[in-house]
C-alpha cells in the first residue's frame, strides 16, 4: 500500500470518524517515515538499518509508557497508542518488513512474497480494525486478505517503477516457469509468455481480494464505506491490469474520475 506502497491508506479521509483521524494520521506518518528510511535518498544500507533500529527502540520506549520525547513522529504516536490501547506488534512487524527492504530485493516464491506482505501490509489493516474494536479472528483473516491483495496489486502495477529501484517483486519461480528474464523487465518487453505470467499473478491477487471483500460489506457506517471504496479500487486496478495483459510498461493502470464515480455508486449500494 503506498504513497509509495501506502497509496490505498485512508489518510485523514472525511469518511472516517473524527475521533480516530488523529490515530490514523499518527499510524500513517510512522509507516511513511519508516518506509522512507528504508527506501528514499542515497544512504548506505548500514545507515538505513541503524535508523530503523532507532525507530524500533523509540517504539519500544513509547510502548512501555514513554511520551515520545517531543519527536515529531513518536510523540503523536505515543499519545494515540495510549488513547486507543494500540498494540506494539503491528508496528514492529512493519519495521521488520522495512528492514527487509534494505537487504532483500528478490523473492524466490509466492509464499516468500506472502510472508513479506504479512509484515508489510497486514499490520495496517489490523491496526484499523483495532481502532473500530473489531477483534474476531474471521475479520482479522479477511483484513489480511484485503491488505495482502492490495500490496500485491501495487507490486504488479509498479513492476517498472520497482525495477528502477533495483527490486523485482514478481516471484522468481514464476519468472523461471514462463521463461522470462530480468533483461526482459529492463527492456519493458511484454513478448513471449509475459501476459500469461502476469495474469497468473493478477489472478492470485484477485482471489485474495475476493476472499476478504465480505469484510467491507459487513462493517457498518463510514468505515465500511471507506473499506468498500478501497476494495473496489483494488478490483479496478486488477481488472485494468488483466485487460492490458499486464503491460505496465506502456499503460500503468490508475484510477480515473469515472472509476471513482462508479466505485462510489457501488460502495453506497454495498455491491
Amino acid at each position: 500500500m503506498s504513497v509509495g506502497h501506502y497509496e490505498n491508506f485512508p489518510v485523514g479521509s472525511l469518511l472516517l470518524p473524527a475521533r480516530i483521524r488523529p490515530a490514523v494520521h499518527a499510524i500513517y506518518h510512522f509507516a511513511r517515515s519508516a518506509d522512507d528510511l528504508a527506501d528514499e535518498g542515497d544512504a548506505a544500507p548500514e545507515a538505513r538499518l541503524a535508523a530503523l533500529d532507532d525507530y524500533r527502540q523509540r517504539l519500544l520506549a513509547i510502548a512501555g509508557g514513554g511520551d515520545g520525547d517531543g519527536h515529531p513522529v513518536f510523540a503523536p504516536l505515543a499519545e494515540q497508542m495510549a488513547r486507543h490501547a494500540l498494540p506494539a506488534q503491528p508496528f514492529l512487524d512493519l519495521l521488520s518488513a522495512f528492514s527487509q527492504d534494505v537487504s532483500v530485493t528478490r523473492y524466490a516464491s509466492f509464499a516468500d512474497l506472502i510472508g513479506y506482505c504479512r509484515r508489510s501490509a497486514n499490520p495496517v489493516g489490523r491496526l484499523m480494525l483495532h481502532l473500530f474494536n473489531e477483534h474476531d479472528s474471521r475479520s482479522l483473516a479477511m483484513s489480511d486478505g484485503i491488505c495482502t491483495a492490495l500490496q500485491l496489486t501495487n507490486f504488479w502495477q509498479d513492476v517498472a517503477l520497482d525495477w528502477q529501484k533495483g527490486r523485482v517483486y514478481l516471484p522468481q519461480d514464476a519468472l523461471a516457469k514462463y521463461r522470462i528474464s530480468e533483461a526482459q523487465i529492463a527492456a519493458g518487453d511484454t513478448g513471449g509468455l509475459w501476459s500469461v505470467m502476469m495474469r497468473e499473478q493478477i489472478g492470485r491477487a484477485r482471489s485474495m481480494l475476493a476472499a476478504g471483500a465480505p469484510l467491507a460489506r459487513q462493517l457498518p457506517g463510514r468505515f465500511g464505506l471507506e473499506l468498500r471504496l478501497i476494495v473496489l479500487g483494488g478490483e479496478t486496478i486488477l481488472r485494468k491490469l488483466h485487460q492490458s495483459g499486464g503491460d505496465v510498461f506502456r499503460q500503468r493502470p490508475t484510477l480515473q474520475a469515472r472509476d471513482w464515480l462508479y466505485m462510489g455508486w457501488r460502495a453506497l449500494r454495498k455491491r
